[in-house]
């Protein structure tokens, strides 16, 4: 066991948000042969406000999740291991391997296939972020940044990439429109993390590896990988320790809340049913952004016999 601790505290946190919920985000089905460990968007928490769904995927081919529509949110995929390949109806396609991010706004209507594109396991997290009213029927968009691009930090046992926001002093060029800040945080052994979350955000920690004490007291029990950890409201940031002998890796996602209405059905999110009915309908019949959608197979999906 370490008996030394480094400590972050460039922009110190003077009240720790405490751990207000917290769930073990347990493996179930998904797509095509595709396992998932869901934790926002599961019976016990349905709606985290901005965020709709946050899924820590598993999938080997034949298995993916082949040709399916969004419309009203932003996905979030960000690779841990392997690589997938996505196309969509528009004829955007490409590759997204181990530490690569890509950022898409769905808005008004997409299709499009995540399949693997390695041998073997390809592991990595799937965020679904909400879009204001204003937003959900604006044209789709990609934002993809390469591992190398990734923004870094690291300074006394504690390494961050800086998916969206800031942390120590390193900013993200990713561009969100509903305010999201996303890190990803590895602690060596020893060390004690203090990072600023902005007031009256929502925020949340998905543990990947190794174990650690979140909150306020470092005397609190230690929690463990693919457990969900929902913070208070209450405080300015998150404290952290790693007092195990194991690196501990986690990310740190918080959002501004939209505090409108919310109907979901499936991969389509508005904000009445009379929204989703038209959506439907849209999809159904290939108009108002589906129109592509009526003669488009994803070239993935055909090889696999999807």
């Amino acid at each position: 066991m370490p008996d030394t601790e480094t400590s972050i505290d460039v922009l110190n946190v003077k009240e720790p948000r405490s751990v207000a919920r917290k769930f073990l985000a347990r493996p179930q089905r998904e797509g095509v042969g595709a396992v998932v460990r869901r934790s926002i968007g599961r019976f016990e928490l349905k709606y985290f406000d901005p965020f709709l769904v946050l899924d820590e995927f598993s999938v080997a081919a034949p298995a993916g999740f082949p040709d399916h529509p969004h419309r009203g949110f932003e996905t979030v995929t960000y690779m841990l291991q392997g690589a997938v390949t996505h196309e969509d109806f528009e004829g955007h396609k490409g590759t997204i391997a181990t530490g690569d991010l890509q950022w898409m706004t769905a808005g008004r209507g997409i299709v499009h296939s995540e399949m693997p594109a390695a041998q073997g396991i390809q592991k990595g997290l799937q965020l679904w972020i909400n879009l204001s009213s204003k937003n959900k029927m604006i044209e789709p968009r990609y934002q993809e940044i390469q591992s190398k691009d990734i923004a870094e930090a690291a300074r006394d046992g504690v390494k961050v990439r800086v998916i969206a926001g800031e942390a120590l002093g390193t900013e993200s060029p990713v561009y969100t429109r509903t305010p999201t800040m996303y890190l990803d945080f590895t602690l060596r052994p020893g060390a004690h993390l203090q990072q600023p979350i902005p007031a009256s955000w929502n925020a949340f920690v998905y543990i990947l590896e190794g174990e650690g004490i979140f909150g306020g007291s470092r005397t609190s029990p230690t929690v463990s990988a693919h457990h969900l950890l929902l913070l208070g409201q209450s405080g300015d940031g998150l404290e952290v320790w790693n007092k195990s002998s194991k690196p501990l890796r986690f990310i740190l996602v918080g959002g501004k809340p939209l505090g409108e209405p919310l109907v979901q059905f499936g991969p389509f999110v508005m904000n009445t049913q009379e929204e989703i009915d038209q959506t439907i309908e849209d999809f159904e019949n290939y108009t108002n952004g589906f129109e592509k959608a009526r003669d488009w197979r994803s070239e993935a999906a055909l090889d696999l016999g999807f």
